[in-house]
């Protein structure tokens, strides 16, 4: 059986529970894949969650080529956030109020 951690990144914290996602090459009903997941540290539970995916072994090539693909200009913020107050307040036709805006 395969299970191998291959890293995490700490998620963060919230009311006293650690959430960290977790790299790894597992098997799963007999099948090896890369799994990633959260993996979380409570007083009530510590260990894996719902919440992941699990990239096949044949796909891994085509997963690998994807995140490969992104440059570190795509994980930028488009404009200056300086830039957009001074939009809003210039009174722009273009421009939406933030009050309009969803709150992500």
């Amino acid at each position: 059986m395969v299970d191998k951690d291959i890293g995490k990144i700490n998620k963060g914290e919230f009311q006293g529970t650690v959430t960290d996602i977790v790299v790894g090459v597992r098997e799963y009903n007999g099948r090896v894949g890369v799994d990633i997941r959260e993996f979380t540290t409570s007083d009530k539970y510590t260990g894996p969650t719902k919440k992941g995916l699990r990239i096949p072994a044949e796909k891994f090539q085509e997963f690998k080529q994807m995140i490969n693909s992104i440059e570190d200009e795509d994980l930028k913020a488009s404009g200056n956030p300086e830039e957009k107050n001074s939009d809003e307040s210039s009174g722009s036709e273009n421009s939406t109020p933030s009050e309009d805006m969803p709150d992500y």
